[in-house]
């Protein structure tokens, strides 16, 4: 059943579903377009513009994306080619073309898929779509992320990690408004990491609920496929898999099974998989709590609970250790920031480790982590790399990375921002700095 606004307007009871069966597609999208205008001058949105919509606009003003704006090619010739045939998704294009590609060519429509930071690694279906899909750059090696090019479905659904639709003015960019599109993000089926998306694209009729299940389902079909291509051996009993950037809890593989730590636990792991020699327990007691009155028997406790959820023969005592090698997330960034794999450390770094956390040795290594690689996009002055981090939720408020980007890449946007962060360093205490552009709501 759809309920009624205030103002008459039907709303839908699903809202990820861009258009309901039965709706006027015409209709809403003049609404959506007026909805947009709104947006884009005054920083207001109407209804009847859905939540993820919404949000989505206020993430795509922040990162400074202007609604004429354009995706841009990162990727060609040989590059392209070579990293597609690295990429974890190309094991399951197969699949992904016999589940889509008649649907993408009867349909008139384009299959698409995209890695983690939004970049199309395939576009393919009907020859005349492609043609128009090329004149706005949706092509093999375009970045395609909310961060560059505003609201749209593959670059949504790598950002909010779920399945999404959008119709028509619902995209951020003029230019992309013609088009309708749903995508899926594809995670490693061991530790849950969003590998990329799934996308469908072309015209009005994909707003239909339908396709947002498609998609979905197929994006459901290659995480299986991904799982029976990768041994369970490659993450059993000989290595423990541990994921703990920009999460509070960790996730760690055992003997394939994935396990959501506890925030305690997360902290203990950590630190045990970076010190496989192991930590007696008044060297755990001093990395993991602030308040020195925390007794031995309480971390005793804790570590039992660990041991009874990983089993007695992956945590040994005296030291406290892991029994057997662990890999980490952590450990594949320092591992491609020490060989000046600058672009792979990035793209490895999905977060802050263990955000949430207070222990001090765990903030000790949150910390250095971050200025390892802040430092080398610096270094690396790649405005792509350095848009990333400071459009990033932890990348916000980093003065340096701004005034790299702002050397590099000296849009508006950027040199704004940089204005902004400038002030607040320099404005006395208790200061409280004023909006400089309407505040959307």
């Amino acid at each position: 059943m759809r309920a009624a606004s205030p103002s008459g307007e039907a709303e839908l009871t699903d809202p990820w579903v861009a258009l309901e069966p039965g709706a006027d597609p015409i209709e809403r999208v003049r609404v959506l377009r007026h909805a947009h205008e709104a947006f884009t001058e005054a920083g207001t949105v109407e209804r009847p513009v859905r939540s993820v919509v919404a949000d989505s606009w206020r993430r795509s003003a922040r990162a400074g994306v202007g609604p004429d704006g354009t995706a841009s090619v990162e990727l060609t010739d040989g590059d392209l080619g070579s990293y597609r045939a690295e990429h974890p998704l190309a094991r399951v294009m197969p699949l992904v073309r016999e589940l889509m590609g008649t649907f993408a060519a009867d349909g008139e429509h384009l299959l698409a898929v995209c890695d983690a930071q939004g970049r199309m690694l395939w576009v393919e279906g009907h020859p005349a779509t492609l043609r128009r899909a090329d004149r706005m750059n949706f092509v093999p090696g375009a970045r395609w992320a909310e961060s560059a090019v505003g609201t749209n479905a593959p670059g949504t659904a790598v950002a909010v990690d779920r399945p999404v639709q959008v119709f028509a003015a619902e995209h951020f960019i003029r230019r992309v408004q013609p088009w309708t599109c749903a995508a899926a993000p594809v995670h490693d089926p061991r530790t849950g990491r969003v590998l990329g998306a799934v996308d469908i694209t072309g015209g009005d009729g994909l707003a239909h609920p339908h396709s947002l299940g498609f998609v979905q389902a197929v994006a459901r079909a290659a995480e299986s496929q991904l799982a029976l291509l990768t041994p369970l051996e490659t993450a059993a009993a000989d290595t423990l898999d541990l994921t703990a950037l920009g999460r509070d809890e960790a996730h760690l593989v055992v003997d394939g099974r994935r396990i959501r730590l506890s925030r305690r636990h997360s902290e203990i792991v950590v630190l045990l998989a970076r010190h496989p020699e192991g930590l007696t327990g008044d060297e755990l007691l001093c990395a993991l709590y602030e308040d020195e009155s925390v007794t031995p028997v309480t971390l005793r406790a804790e570590l039992a609970r660990l041991r009874r959820l990983l089993g007695p023969a992956l945590l040994g005592s005296r030291p406290y250790r892991l029994m057997v090698p662990v890999e980490s997330d952590v450990a594949v960034v320092e591992r491609r920031l020490e060989t000046g794999a600058v672009t792979g450390a990035a793209t490895a770094y999905s977060g802050p480790l263990l955000p949430g956390s207070q222990a001090p040795a765990v903030v000790r290594l949150r910390q250095r982590l971050a200025d390892g690689l802040r430092t080398a996009l610096i270094a690396r002055r790649d405005p792509d790399l350095l848009a990333d981090w400071a459009h990033a939720p932890w990348g916000e408020d980093d003065l340096d990375v701004w005034r790299a980007l702002a050397a590099v890449r000296p849009t508006a946007a950027a040199r704004a921002r940089l204005r902004e962060l400038e002030s607040e360093l320099a404005a006395p205490p208790g200061w409280a700095r004023q909006p400089t552009r309407p505040t959307p709501h």
